[in-house]
């Protein structure tokens, strides 16, 4: 008799691991692109500022991108099976995002965050399916989330390590390849800046790639909110710097991330808190977008920016982010009550940014 032909079968884990791409791939396609916002500057400037809006993603923030590159990093990487746990380290709108990703796959999900963490993104978090778990030092949030992991078996996902190798930085449909794609009938096509803060470190490592790959001329900012470690670790050039923390949720943080590339970080920006609240705040007056505290932050830095390229003459475009929505931030950011229980005094900044726009003088 002729010897028997081995019959080859796919593994069960290996058929669930290819059915979690392709629902993870179809949110994406069900997605559209993000918006690109005009702010308004004075015509005769000659600098056109634009906001990237993340906040329509389905999740309402940033974050839904890293997230569900995370997860098919972590799925193509063999880390994820049916039935895993899966726990992050997030200060709320990857957690967020996360458990909109691990619902939609089946795995539970849990989020280690600080205690002071937005009851909007607690809600969010437990809307979506998931567990959280809150601890008093912010700086203790990977031990915990390693702890949790190895009690329930479960796979941490460690965005602080993982979000700069999981997007291909090279394109494909990356946030950076998106900018540019949609600038392309714009006055300036190549921004002279690109601004973002950073979390993780892994949107200014997408984007400094990217822009470096692609041979633009675009430099990138990357501005920091107070207590966080990255502005003094970038100066310095030692990653082994710390701080206390942010106020300002989803970016800054105690230590330099494994995630955040120095190298491809052109300049830095230190942004008072106050300052980023201010800004935050004027967007709202001026546009009707009401976002988060980063996206002041980064509106910030990008007017600064603009101020510098006024004062230096020169003209073109300036590309920042809206990272998330204001709703979230309802009892924080937008409570003067709150405000003023952390001793911010927004005024001083928020007569620089009318003045600034009124006037066109060349500070912010």
């Amino acid at each position: 008799m002729p010897a028997a032909v081995p019959v080859s079968r796919r593994p069960p884990q290996r058929s669930w691991v290819a059915e979690a791409i392709r629902r993870v791939e179809a949110d994406a396609n069900r997605s559209a692109d993000t918006h690109l916002h005009v702010f308004p500057l004075p015509q005769e400037w000659g600098i056109e500022l634009y906001l990237k809006d993340e906040s329509v993603h389905p999740t309402g923030s940033l974050k839904h991108r890293l997230a569900r590159s995370l997860f098919l990093y972590s799925l193509a990487s063999g880390w994820l099976s049916e039935g895993t746990p899966v726990i992050e380290a997030s200060s709320g709108s990857t957690a967020v995002s996360e458990a909109y990703f691990a619902r939609l796959l089946g795995l539970p999900f849990i989020a280690v965050m600080p205690a002071y963490t937005s009851p909007e993104k607690i809600a969010l978090i437990e809307f979506y399916g998931g567990r959280c778990h809150l601890i008093d030092d912010p700086r203790g949030i990977y031990a915990e989330s390693n702890r949790l992991a190895q009690e329930t078996g479960g796979h941490f996902m460690d965005q602080f390590t993982y979000a700069e190798r999981a997007t291909d930085w090279r394109g494909n449909n990356n946030i950076a390849e998106s900018i540019f794609d949609q600038l392309a009938a714009e006055p300036h096509p190549v921004p002279r800046w690109i601004v973002v803060g950073a979390g993780t470190g892994g949107t200014s490592a997408t984007i400094g790639r990217y822009v470096r790959y692609r041979r633009h001329e675009t430099e990138l900012c990357v501005v920091d909110p107070d207590g966080s470690a990255f502005y003094e670790g970038w100066s310095r050039g030692d990653v082994g710097v710390s701080a206390v923390g942010s106020r300002i949720e989803g970016i800054g943080r105690p230590r330099v991330e494994p995630s955040f590339v120095p190298a491809v970080v052109d300049t830095m920006l230190r942004v008072p808190d106050a300052a980023s609240l201010a800004a935050m705040r004027y967007l709202v007056t001026v546009t009707g977008q009401r976002a988060g505290g980063s996206t002041g932050t980064n509106l910030w830095g990008a007017l600064t920016l603009v101020a510098r390229m006024r004062a230096g003459g020169e003209r073109g475009s300036v590309v920042t982010l809206i990272c998330d929505g204001g709703d979230r931030y309802a009892h924080t950011y937008y409570d003067d009550a709150w405000v003023a229980a952390q001793g911010l005094d927004l005024a001083p900044y928020t007569r620089r940014l009318e003045a600034f726009m009124a006037y066109g003088g060349l500070e912010l």
